[in-house]
């Protein structure tokens, strides 16, 4: 599922580098209907591991992925919004506005390959790296593009529909950020022999 996230991820910086976004909405669109068939393989598994009497480790490894399944079929929702309003905007607005989202893509395209890392080797450090990228620099330019399209609207009154795209754009990979954010933090309680109910995203 993080993989498909970083395709979706992926396709909305070739777009922005290519500056051509037609197509942008229908790619990410299949992409989250890859997820979507994905977590119900993976919960089915999941559903099926619980019956077998698996062992302590494996039975909270399970609950690990089968409680993560909710946040990471979320982060793909984000990821496709965000090209949609992304393909809708392109049309109407000057390039500083898209480039304002660009840092925060590939932050997060950064901390999806991160996790990756961490869940396939249960690698603690990896891990508090996702928290960390989150916490120190998500969160700051999520605050600057929202800033910024403030100020455009100030500028720009006429342009309200293309800053209120963007702010929502911010938003919405704001809370990507926190749904990996919170699939780290369950996996560093598994490692560390602890695992509680932790759930930072909506």
């Amino acid at each position: 599922m993080l993989s498909i996230t970083l395709e979706q991820l992926d396709a909305v910086r070739d777009a922005n580098n290519r500056a051509e976004f037609a197509g942008l909405t229908l790619r990410a669109q299949n992409l989250e209907r890859e997820t979507d068939a994905l977590e119900r393989e993976i919960e089915d598994a999941c559903l099926h591991a619980f019956s077998l009497g698996l062992s302590p480790d494996d039975l909270a490894f399970h609950l690990l992925v089968f409680r993560s399944l909710t946040n990471l079929e979320r982060v793909g929702d984000y990821a496709f919004t965000v090209a949609r309003d992304l393909e809708a905007l392109a049309p109407r607005t000057r390039s500083a506005t898209l480039q304002d989202a660009l840092p925060l893509v590939r932050l997060l395209s950064e901390m999806v390959e991160r996790l990756a890392f961490a869940f396939a080797e249960r690698d603690v450090p990896a891990a508090r790296e996702v928290m960390r990228l989150d916490f120190e620099q998500v969160d700051a330019l999520y605050e600057q593009m929202q800033r910024a399209s403030l100020t455009r609207l100030l500028e720009r009154p006429e342009d309200t529909e293309v800053a209120l795209t963007a702010g929502r754009m911010a938003r919405n990979l704001e809370r990507l950020g926190d749904h990996l954010v919170n699939v780290a933090e369950r996996l560093e309680a598994l490692v560390l022999g602890h695992f509680p109910d932790i759930d930072r995203a909506g």
